[in-house]
């Protein structure tokens, strides 16, 4: 695409040109495998913990299906596997170690050329690293949370190769925008309007692992959300670790609650939604906004985690329980029939 003269080149969009080169290099082969062969190599995806990864997996899948890949919903069909971990809970780790000694046997008995990939919050944590590097040695990519554009680089750095890569990074460096994506649902879409977390509550993960706050751009959004109401979305969901916290580190600041009556305004688009609220962060603002809209659905997760002024304070929550019942009256007499959910 020709650019033209004197206009600016967008943060990420280099990079993203980048990692379209390398797709179209990997269809190629990978035309030139189904063509030998007379089928079309095969990914398993899957998706563990929060509607935040569930989305990234829709964007990983897109690249993969844009590298001529075929999905299948069985693992035991793929020659390319990618799990996308979640930290926040045990169990969650202990499925992910539980899957990797059973493809252990199915690379060495049924598909040597197979190739598995890890990504997410699990892998942003050193023991993990050091327990796969020990004990899982057969897994051949793995990168982190702020990483993910790169997939088709990695995987063509396997494939050149041969040797496990592992790409980890600390910190977000850029936001690459217009990753190809395959929606799970026709009608209703996922958005990303910002990253991270900078709330720290004590027994929580996730400031470390998705890195501090970083909102992506009015514009973008807009854009993204315009694109999927054109392609036929009623429905969208803006995700965020805190989506109330929007908007504080853009050059010119928005609150989610401006951002919301922008998004209101975008033809062909019937509900939003969006998750996870902080109740220390939800503005008076926000709910006037609710409470006006059309479009916003009347409903909100607002989580609470303890209903005890002393722990929540342990927690640093940053809220006692009466101000969080108080919150909840406010928005149910400003918002009536809203349902409140929380956690």
């Amino acid at each position: 695409m020709e650019r033209k003269a004197g206009t600016a080149v967008k943060p990420g969009e280099t990079e993203l040109a980048r990692q379209l080169e390398y797709i179209r290099a990997i269809r190629a082969e990978n035309d030139a495998f189904a063509a030998e062969n007379g089928r079309k190599k095969k990914f398993y995806s899957l998706a563990m913990g929060c509607q935040m990864n569930a989305h990234d997996s829709e964007k990983l899948e897109g690249m993969l299906d844009e590298m001529g890949f075929d999905r299948t919903d069985e693992e035991t069909e793929a020659d390319f596997i990618i799990y996308n971990t979640c930290c926040v809970r045990e169990n969650a780790e202990q499925k992910v170690y539980g899957k990797l000694g059973w493809l252990k046997h199915y690379k060495e008995t049924k598909n040597p050329d197979a190739v598995i990939a890890l990504c997410g919050c699990m892998m942003q944590q050193e023991t993990v690293l050091q327990t796969l590097r020990q004990k899982y040695r057969h897994v051949d990519i793995v990168f982190g949370t702020f990483n993910l554009y790169k997939l088709p680089e990695l995987v063509a750095t396997r494939m050149e190769s041969g040797e496990t890569v592992y790409d980890i990074w600390q910190e977000q460096r850029e936001v690459v925008e217009d990753l190809p994506a395959i929606r799970h649902f026709p009608y209703k879409a996922s958005v990303n309007i910002m990253f991270g977390c900078n709330n720290f509550c004590s027994y929580c993960i996730v400031p470390y692992v998705r890195g501090r706050e970083r909102s992506r751009t009015p514009e973008d959004i807009l854009a993204e959300v315009r694109r999927l109401a054109a392609d036929g979305v009623k429905e969208v969901m803006l995700l965020g670790q805190n989506v109330n916290s929007y908007g504080k580190n853009l050059e010119t600041p928005m609150t989610f609650a401006e951002l919301l009556r922008e998004i209101e305004k975008i033809p062909g688009l019937e509900r939003i939604r969006f998750m996870t609220s902080h109740p220390k962060d939800l503005s008076d603002e926000l709910i006037q906004v609710m409470a006006e809209s059309q479009k916003i659905c009347r409903h909100l997760h607002l989580p609470l985690q303890s209903g005890s002024s002393r722990i929540l304070k342990e927690m640093n929550r940053r809220y006692t329980k009466e101000q969080f019942l108080a919150l909840a009256e406010k928005i149910k007499a400003a918002v009536p029939g809203i349902s409140l959910t929380t956690d």
